[in-house]
């Protein structure tokens, strides 16, 4: 018979070291590995501590969705001050196709959370992007919008399809120019 060797409550000794971040990264890791968010006893055993252990740097599991799916989507690429915003906006909308490629169950986890912690950060980011075309805010919120579902779109058709290299982000070069066009002729 195993004894078990963890600990209940938090952690001593040499796993005092144990942080929000550590375990958001563990989380990420698994995440990686099994293609959805880890449960909390599962992320527990990977660190080898009691389940409540977690929940004293999370204060329940959406606590710890909203992080993580946050922290995640921090990653995406930050806009710099350029004249060519339709290049910055490719490259925001590229580098978020590819946060959801290497995280497969992170589109089906945000859209299913009622926070907006990770949409707002790509929220910010566009409106960074499209600031210099002036747009109406409802043209703008349009945008987005129309953004948001076609990524999306294109983010589960990676899902769906077991040949990972069929789809290529070239493949968004089209429809990304064509949304670029509707704002630039959107403008006020």
């Amino acid at each position: 018979m195993a004894v078990n060797e963890k600990k209940r409550g938090r952690p001593v000794g040499k796993m005092a070291q144990l942080t929000a971040d550590g375990i958001l990264e563990t989380a990420k890791c698994l995440m990686k590995e099994n293609g959805k968010i880890p449960s909390i006893r599962a992320l527990a055993a990977q660190l080898n501590v009691d389940p409540m252990a977690i929940y004293h740097y999370f204060e329940n599991k959406n606590s710890l969705l909203e992080a993580l799916t946050t922290s995640l989507v921090e990653g995406i690429y930050l806009p710099q001050v350029r004249s060519d915003w339709q290049d910055e906006l490719k490259r925001l909308c590229v580098s978020y196709i590819a946060i959801l490629r290497e995280y497969s169950g992170l589109l089906q986890t945000m859209l299913s959370m009622t926070s907006q912690g990770p949409a707002q950060i790509f929220t910010e980011r566009y409106k960074i992007i499209v600031s210099p075309l002036a747009l109406a805010k409802q043209t703008e919120k349009d945008g987005l919008d129309l953004l948001a579902d076609y990524l999306h779109g294109f983010a589960l058709s990676i899902g769906c399809n077991p040949d990972e290299s069929r789809i290529k982000t070239e493949m968004m070069n089209g429809p990304l120019a064509l949304i670029c066009h509707a704002l630039e002729s959107s403008r006020t």
